[in-house]
């Protein structure tokens, strides 16, 4: 059997270098880590960061609704969830307007970790913009994207 593959080295090459999907990958890899060790004093990862800020609204979102905005399914939002609710910083409550349905609050203690945790967001977000050329453009592009 020899060494060579059938598979062109060439096209590994190309797929290395121009690969949309490997490079948005890496990336959103390296700004997760950057986030994860800007929020560890506080004991959180950036997902649970986003988690917690979309659920900041004037009235206690569903969980479907944060499932959708956050692109995760309802049983990875479950997931991430149970460690949120056992540090008692969201509750989990039924829709009174569809028993089916669940909705999602900050508590108090989940209002107070925000509060600590944006000023490190918008240090951390402020490093990365000065990282681009085009900040909004770019973000503009990865919203088209999804």
């Amino acid at each position: 059997m020899s060494g060579q593959s059938k598979f062109p080295y060439l096209s590994t090459l190309e797929v290395r270098d121009t690969c949309v999907c490997l490079h948005l990958q890496r990336a959103a890899r390296a700004v997760a880590r950057r986030f994860d060790e800007a929020f560890r004093p506080l004991g959180l990862t950036n997902g649970q960061y986003s988690l917690l800020m979309s659920l900041n609204r004037p009235e206690a979102p569903k969980m479907g609704d944060v499932a959708e905005l956050l692109a995760l399914d309802r049983t990875t939002l479950t997931a991430n969830l149970k460690p949120l609710e056992r540090r008692e910083l969201v509750s989990i409550e039924p829709d009174l307007s569809d028993k089916r349905s669940r909705r999602l609050r900050l508590t108090e203690k989940g209002e107070e970790l925000l509060l600590a945790a944006y000023p490190i967001w918008k240090k951390t977000h402020a490093e990365l913009d000065d990282l681009i050329d085009d900040p909004q453009r770019m973000r503009d592009e990865l919203v088209r994207l999804s």
